[in-house]
């Protein structure tokens, strides 16, 4: 997307801590590949490697760039795409999407709570 409405979210994905790397990229390419589906663009974030390093670190495998629309209320659908995968997984994994600085973490909490910070956010940059 190449629009000048594009906006950018940064969303990562944090394994609980019994996921190993293996497992933390498998849950991240099949967050990639759901969305994909919605009306946006997905990169992986390039890793920078320090000299003799074998792998990314973790939060470089578990990231994502998203780019979308500003209008036409893309925002909302992806950040209950993100909300409903994570709920799928038994709520052992968080996600972080960060829009302009400003951050939003989905994790354990109850729906309600979680509702409401979405929402607050979603008021914010959608």
């Amino acid at each position: 997307m190449t629009e000048p409405d594009t906006q950018r979210a940064l969303v990562r994905l944090e394994a609980d801590a019994e996921a190993d790397a293996e497992e933390l990229d498998r849950l991240a390419r099949r967050l990639r590949a759901e969305l994909r589906e919605l009306d946006v663009d997905v990169l992986p974030v390039p890793a920078e490697l320090p000299e003799g390093a074998k792998a990314a670190d973790p939060v470089t495998i578990g990231s994502l760039l998203v780019a979308f629309s500003a209008a036409g209320g893309v925002f909302p659908g992806l950040v209950d795409t993100l909300r409903e995968w994570l709920g799928r997984q038994g709520g052992r994994h968080r996600i972080k999407v960060t829009v302009d600085g400003d951050t939003v973490e989905l994790e354990r909490a109850t729906s309600a709570e979680r509702q409401q910070l979405i929402d607050a956010f979603v008021r914010r940059h959608g």
